[in-house]
C-alpha cells in the first residue's frame, strides 16, 4: 500500500525553505508519494462564495517545476504524483516532453494524474476549447503515450498532427504511468482503455464506491487488460474522528482493494472535509498522527 502526503503549500506557503521543510517531514515519517494539484490561472476573488473557483490569491505551483525541485531534494524512494493535472487546457506534446523529463530526472518515480478541469476561465485564458476537453483528452493520452514509447511519431487525429517527430528524452522504459481523476462512466471507459489507475473521489466508503470498482474491474476486462494492473487511490483526511476511526477507514479501503492512499488535509470537495487550521504545525502534527495510527495497516 502506497502513503501519500498532499502538499498543503496552498496553507503553509511555498517558498523554497517550506517545501523543503515538509516534503523532507513526510518522508522522514514514512510517507512514500507526495501530490500537488494543478491551476495555472485563479480568477479575481470579488463576488466569489468561500468555496468558490481557484483564486488569484490561492498559491498554486506548478506541479513539474516543483517536482523537478523535489527529485533532487527528496531520496530515491519518494515518488511524486500530480492530482490531477488539468490535461486539456495544456498543448499535448508540451505535456508529454515535461512528464517524460521528470521521470528521467525522478527515476521513473512519477505518476502523471490528468483531469478534465471544471474552470472555464483557465481554459479561455489558455486558449484551450472548454466545451470538448473531454473526448480531447482521451486523444491527448494516446499522443503522449506513443510520444514515450516510440522514437518518431507519425500521427493524424481529430485534434492533433505529428509529422513524424519525436521527444527526447523518452521516459525510462518508455513509459509514465497515467492515472485519471473523474467519477462518470466516461472516465472508467478511458481508465479501462489507456490507464494505469483511478484517483477516485467522488464516493465515500460504501456500496456505490465498490459498485463502481467492480464497473471498472468489467470495463477493463472488456478492454482486453488486465485489472490487477490498474491501481486505486482515494483520499482522507484528519478533519474528523481520531486514530482508531482513521484505522478503520484506512482497513475498509484496503479490503476493497485500493493500493494507494492520500493524506489530504485541505481538500473540501464531494464528501470530503478539509481540517479548520492552516498553520504548518498543525499539518506537520497531524501528517505525524495520521501515519502512526496507519502505518502498521500498509
Amino acid at each position: 500500500m502506497h502513503l501519500g502526503y498532499s502538499l498543503p503549500l496552498g496553507d503553509i506557503g511555498g517558498d523554497p525553505a517550506t517545501v523543503r521543510e515538509i516534503a523532507g517531514i513526510a518522508e522522514a515519517t514514512g510517507f512514500n508519494d507526495l501530490i500537488l494539484p494543478d491551476h495555472v490561472l485563479g480568477v479575481n476573488p470579488a463576488g466569489l462564495p468561500p468555496t468558490g473557483k481557484p483564486k488569484a490569491s490561492n498559491l498554486y505551483h506548478d506541479p513539474f517545476v516543483l517536482f523537478a525541485f523535489l527529485a533532487g531534494v527528496c531520496s530515491p524512494r519518494m515518488s511524486f504524483s500530480t492530482q490531477v493535472l488539468i490535461l486539456p487546457q495544456r498543448q499535448t506534446a508540451l505535456v508529454a516532453k515535461q512528464a517524460a523529463c521528470l521521470a528521467v530526472l525522478c527515476d521513473g518515480r512519477f505518476r502523471l494524474g490528468v483531469g478534465v478541469g471544471w474552470n472555464e476561465a483557465e481554459f479561455i485564458g489558455l486558449n484551450e476549447d472548454f466545451h470538448t476537453r473531454g473526448k480531447r483528452s482521451v486523444e491527448q493520452v494516446q499522443v503522449m503515450q506513443r510520444l514515450w514509447a516510440e522514437e518518431f511519431v507519425d500521427f493524424k487525429g481529430q485534434w492533433h498532427t505529428l509529422p513524424n517527430a519525436g521527444i527526447n528524452p523518452r521516459p525510462p522504459g518508455g513509459k509514465v504511468p497515467v492515472w485519471f481523476g473523474g467519477h462518470v462512466d466516461a472516465t472508467l471507459q478511458r481508465i479501462a482503455q489507456l490507464g494505469d489507475g483511478w484517483i477516485q473521489l467522488a464516493n465515500p466508503m460504501g456500496a456505490k464506491a465498490l459498485s463502481d470498482f467492480d464497473k471498472l474491474k468489467r470495463l477493463t476486462e472488456a478492454a482486453g487488460r488486465d485489472p490487477a494492473a490498474i491501481g486505486l487511490e482515494v483520499w482522507v483526511s484528519c478533519a474528523e474522528g481520531a486514530e482508531a476511526e482513521w484505522r478503520e477507514e484506512f482497513l475498509y479501503w484496503k479490503r476493497a482493494g485500493v493500493t494507494h492512499i492520500t493524506l489530504h488535509n485541505c481538500y473540501a470537495g464531494h464528501h470530503h472535509k478539509r481540517i479548520g487550521a492552516t498553520d504548518k504545525a498543525t499539518h506537520v502534527a497531524l501528517l505525524k498522527r495520521w501515519h502512526a495510527a496507519v502505518a502498521d495497516l500498509a
